[in-house]
């Protein structure tokens, strides 16, 4: 009699059953509750606080969806340098830190030869979808696995990954060493490419979007601003000293006349708002034609919008050409999250947004306003103590550069002169210590001594790899960055304005809310990870964020 009244009892609950807790419930042929889909979206250079910069513009579908529906972590912080994209990308899905994923900077030394690595270079493969050089690429230098890899090993490879980037770092990384795809943009045919680690041709589906021919026609038309140019109470002024210019164009001012717009190829697309809108309408077209969501298996789709980035180092962040790309990009996302809607049923995917690293203001624009803020002339500072060094210890070319805010030694020169290393390295320190803009000069491998803040040391040790990081690591001074260029912004260091980004989770799974204590961008892969089921990256060393999941 008991179990017949408790049976009544569950059948006269289960009508009140949300159907958020219903679409939880749902199994996949594992017997394991997990979503369809996971849509991953990295903004390239989305700092955190265009979340609310823009915010009374920003549509109901958009950005305002996901803080509305979804959860949003606020205070999420990078925990390594340099801030840049590749190791952003491969710490967002590796869960690690260049010390052990490998991905050093965008461009890296290999200490032991000299050689100037690009961090998705491969010149085994061959390229896919153009002649150029642009497809040999491959994630064989990344040296942790993904947490796209790890939902292929936890389904024994039933499970379907797509990465999409214009930027062939931002597809290749996030989709990780098994994927069924990874597609980026190249500038030369502007075609949809990959290369032959993948696919020996490129499916049917991708000349199929290609032979539309989108980026001619979105280069076809001007740029013009979305709402009344005046109405742009966020930024500068349209014709700013702060902004770089289009080749061609005489002033950086609305309209920008695409067509008349010189460049290769189509390179320009990538600084404008189409390139976000291109990127979406492949990613539309990957979800029909792979039937992502469909089948019996979690599926995953990796996005990287990369045009925040090349429109933020173009104009800066006080731009109107900054604010207008992310008004765009919000409709975008709209848009698109109404596709998913419909073709994967609202509820049954999981969508999370974050960035690779944010960026700083332009300099003479904080300047302008008594703020402190300058250059640091990296190469400036290389061939002066180039000079230093051979007159000292009759070594030519010492360094071979200070990139990624680290100086590399030219460690074969070195050797075969049989130098002094740790005299010559503290002689290096003891010179950059004194530049303009740095605020310590740390030897990478004594950082754990180092009179620097714990936070700051924390990320100095994440950082070293002994195999492809320089031997002494700059923390610049704050509203500093490396460069010459007058215009535009960068990124690249430790300061809140590069490493706090924003963090949304939205849909299945995911409980509606914010939190405000410290997250990390170590703890993405952890925490879906915990959502799926499966085993973290091999070299994860996040957190899992338990207060977003139901």
């Amino acid at each position: 009699m008991k179990i017949k009244h408790l049976l009544l009892a569950a059948l006269a609950f289960s009508p009140l059953l949300s159907n958020a807790q219903k679409a939880r419930s749902a199994t996949t042929a594992t017997g394991v509750a997990r979503p369809k889909l996971i849509v991953g979206i990295v903004v390239d250079q989305m700092r955190w606080d265009y979340l609310y910069r823009y915010n009374d513009r920003y549509q109901t579908g958009g950005f305002k969806r996901m803080l509305s529906e979804g959860f949003s972590c606020e205070n999420t912080h990078i925990d390594y340098l340099p801030t840049e994209t590749g190791p952003g990308h491969s710490c967002i899905y590796t869960g690690s830190v260049p010390s052990i994923h490998g991905i050093a900077a965008n461009n890296f030394y290999i200490q032991s030869t000299g050689y100037n690595m690009y961090c998705v270079e491969d010149t085994t493969v061959q390229s896919v979808g153009t002649t150029s050089r642009a497809g040999l690429m491959s994630p064989r230098n990344l040296q942790a696995s993904t947490i796209t890899d790890e939902l292929k090993l936890a389904t024994n490879f039933r499970s379907k990954v797509i990465g999409i980037a214009l930027k062939d770092r931002g597809s290749i990384l996030p989709a990780g060493h098994t994927p069924d795809g990874a597609y980026w943009f190249d500038d030369v045919s502007g075609n949809w490419i990959t290369s032959t680690y993948y696919t020996k041709s490129l499916p049917a589906w991708v000349q199929k979007f290609n032979a539309l021919k989108l980026p001619g026609t979105y280069l076809a038309k001007p740029w013009t601003t979305l709402y009344p140019l005046e109405s742009y109470k966020q930024s500068t002024a349209d014709n700013s000293p702060y902004e770089g210019l289009f080749r061609g164009e005489k002033a950086p001012i609305f309209p920008h006349d695409m067509a008349a717009i010189k460049g290769d190829g189509f390179v320009s697309l990538r600084v404008t708002p189409s390139g976000n809108t291109l990127t979406l309408d492949f990613a539309k077209a990957a979800v029909d034609a792979e039937q992502l969501g469909k089948g019996t298996q979690t599926d995953f789709l990796a996005v990287s919008l990369s045009s925040t980035d090349y429109v933020g180092h173009q104009f800066g962040p006080n731009s109107i050409e900054a604010e207008d790309v992310y008004l765009r990009l919000d409709q975008d996302l709209a848009s698109f999250f109404t596709y998913l809607d419909a073709k994967v049923g609202k509820g049954n995917y999981t969508v999370f947004l974050s960035a690779d690293h944010g960026a700083a203001h332009n300099p003479a624009f904080l300047k302008d306003h008594n703020i402190p803020a300058g250059l640091f002339d990296s190469g400036a500072a290389t061939t002066a103590l180039n000079t230093m060094l051979q007159d000292q210890y009759k070594v030519k070319r010492a360094i071979l550069s200070i990139d990624n805010y680290e100086l590399n030694f030219n460690n074969i020169a070195l050797a075969n002169a049989s130098a002094d290393i740790e005299k010559i390295k503290q002689d290096c320190i003891n010179y950059l210590r004194k530049q303009e803009g740095v605020l310590y000069a740390v030897d990478m491998q004594k950082a754990q001594e180092a009179s620097v803040p714990a936070d700051i040391r924390e990320r100095i040790i994440n950082s070293y790899n002994t195999e492809r990081s320089g031997a002494i690591q700059l923390i610049m001074k704050p509203g500093y960055y490396a460069g010459r260029g007058k215009t535009g912004t960068s990124h690249g260091v430790n300061s809140p304005y590069d490493t706090h980004i924003p963090l949304l989770f939205m849909g299945w799974g995911i409980k509606h809310g914010s939190l405000n204590r410290d997250t990390h961008m170590t703890d993405i892969s952890a925490t879906l990870a915990a959502l799926l089921h499966i085993q973290m990256p091999s070299g994860c060393i996040g957190k899992v964020i338990p207060e977003m999941m139901k």
